[in-house]
């Protein structure tokens, strides 16, 4: 696939004027604000709680896999070689899947880690979509959760659209990212906002990641706290999220949004993912 090249300098904006009721009290980009949100009727429509006994792979009716590397399509200067073996994804029996970057020679590749997707198995236009994730730290490492549209075969990168639900740099364990890339702000011009945890980190404790979008509007969320909202008035080009996307999730070692590992990053580094959720409106 043909898809994001993501840089070291994003776009940063405040949300645009909510269409809601809310009240804001900002301080950089950390929660300590009150905010009262509108009450949305939500209808479960698709889910994985990983449920499955230890070392056993991802459902192959939800998920299939990318394999190999940037060669294959999708660039951003990675390192790793994305496999499919329960050394690098599986789950661990106790409801978890676990994505695993290792440092390892592997097919021409100084890394392995794994990319699953619902692509072509599962897309939708609109709701909620949740995980709740404890990623993993380190210089050079790169989680992410994130959607592309299920056009992108018809429709290259980044016209189909790419929604980054959440993304982190390694070395940064108390900071994540939302964005979107579409024509005209892709790749280091992607719309983009940071979101900081005033007290913990990302890769200690679980953390709710979510998007509630509609007609217009991106909403983005931390443990239920909004801290940015993206409309058509934020990007500077086509607005094109009005069909369906598909979801992602994968470890990258490696990139240009998060650099080079270093001899302080510890591996086999994983990240946990405890359920994926999506829902739809009444």
């Amino acid at each position: 696939m043909n898809f994001s090249i993501k840089n070291f300098t994003k776009k940063i904006l405040l949300p645009a004027a909510p269409l809601f009721t809310m009240l804001l009290v900002l301080n950089s980009c950390k929660k300590d604000a009150v905010q009262t949100l509108p009450q949305r009727d939500w209808e479960l429509v698709w889910s994985d709680e990983f449920n499955g006994t230890a070392g056993s792979v991802p459902d192959n009716t939800k998920w299939s896999f990318d394999i190999g590397t940037g060669n294959n399509g999708w660039g951003n200067s990675e390192l790793q070689y994305y496999t499919s073996r329960p050394d690098n994804v599986q789950l661990d029996g106790s409801g978890k899947l676990v994505i695993t970057a290792k440092s390892e020679s592997f097919a021409g590749s100084g890394f392995t880690s794994a990319r699953i997707k619902t692509k072509n198995l599962f897309a939708q236009a609109y709701g909620r979509f949740e995980a709740r994730i404890k990623t993993p730290t380190g210089p050079g490492l790169w989680p992410a959760f994130w959607m592309l549209g299920s056009n992108i075969d018809a429709t290259p990168w980044p016209h189909c659209g790419e929604i980054d639900i959440m993304e982190q740099r390694g070395q940064q364990p108390a900071v994540t990212w939302g964005s979107v890339h579409g024509p005209g702000y892709s790749g280091g011009n992607a719309v983009s906002k940071p979101y900081g945890l005033t007290n913990g980190r990302f890769d200690t404790e679980y953390h709710l990641y979510a998007i509630e979008w509609g007609e217009g509007y991106i909403d983005y969320f931390v443990d239920n706290y909004l801290f940015q909202r993206i409309t058509p008035d934020n990007v500077t080009g086509q607005w094109v999220y009005d069909h369906p996307f598909f979801i992602i999730l994968n470890v990258a070692v490696g990139g240009n949004f998060v650099g080079f590992p270093t001899t302080g990053t510890p591996f086999p580094q994983s990240m946990y993912v405890d359920y994926v959720k999506v829902y739809k409106q009444k």
